[in-house]
């Protein structure tokens, strides 16, 4: 099992040239991070955790370029979004952003994806996209783009995203393209990961009994008729060494830290942390 890490990715925060270095040279397997453009002023969206919402992420940077500033620093480091809200891009300059950190980094970014927790964030972004419509757009989001990147002459016909054949080049460097993951954790976007996602990354604290729902994940995947579909953890907090070895155990292929660790907000507990996991990352990785 391989570990990862991620970052709020704001000034405050290590750089992400430097903080890939250091996550390559201690043997860790990929940097994510997450996205949020902005955040409204009158948000009445609870914070999913709880309390009041960290003020680093109104601070947080764009996660395409602090990823390819990690990318370019680094030789196999993987990079990923952690995750990215496609409904609130265009979709061809999203499609022209993934496939540009995916050929500068030589095949090496893992496109996260997720509709987001913020209401009035989206309605600002796409007021014709119904909040209780997300996860059908998002799903209709992620068909154009694998359009794009994959016809010579990409058309798409629906209901949020509607063009006619284009030229969209160049392709991105993994063939047919990077990989589409799902970092949904509910029961509604879970169906999605199982119908249309290349992997599947929730956060632990989202599953409750994290054994039961990989099983039951698991499950529904062969349901689908599908292959087995790789599942990448976020574990919350400062996971002890069992704990990470019982998802060893269940056959999780990667556990990403960092995620409401102690210390978070203070970006001088970075380093210390990113070394404290490097022990188990040989360990982990026999596993």
């Amino acid at each position: 099992m391989d570990l990862a890490f991620t970052s709020m990715n704001t000034p405050e925060d290590v750089p992400p040239d430097e903080l890939g270095r250091l996550l390559e040279e201690r043997g860790y397997a990929a940097l994510w991070i997450g996205e949020h453009s902005h955040i409204p002023v009158s948000r009445r969206t609870p914070y999913p955790a709880g309390g009041e919402m960290p003020a680093a992420y109104r601070r947080m940077m764009d996660p395409f370029l602090g990823l390819l500033a990690a990318a370019m620093a680094t030789t196999t480091l993987r990079v990923g979004t952690g995750v990215a809200l496609p409904l609130e891009h265009d979709v061809f300059g999203l499609a022209k952003a993934v496939v540009t950190i995916d050929r500068l980094s030589g095949g090496r970014f893992d496109f996260g994806v997720g509709v987001g927790w913020n209401v009035e964030q989206l309605a600002d972004h796409r007021p014709d996209v119904p909040w209780a419509s997300r996860y059908r757009a998002l799903a209709e989001c992620v068909e154009a783009l694998r359009a794009i990147w994959t016809e010579d002459e990409a058309t798409h016909h629906g209901r949020w995203f509607d063009f006619d054949a284009v030229w969209a080049d160049p392709k991105p460097a993994q063939q047919p393209h990077p990989p589409v993951v799902g970092g949904m954790a509910g029961r509604i976007g879970t169906s999605h990961v199982v119908e249309w996602a290349d992997a599947w990354m929730p956060m632990d604290l989202a599953l409750g009994n994290v054994t039961k729902r990989v099983e039951r994940f698991r499950a529904a995947v062969a349901d689908a008729g599908r292959a087995p579909v790789p599942i990448i953890l976020g574990a919350w907090g400062n996971p002890s060494r069992e704990l990470l070895l019982e998802y060893a155990g269940l056959g999780i292929e990667q556990v990403v830290l960092g995620a409401g660790r102690e210390g978070w907000d203070d970006p001088a507990t970075a380093r210390p942390f990113v070394d404290r996991y490097a022990e188990l990352v040989a360990e982990l990785g026999a596993l």
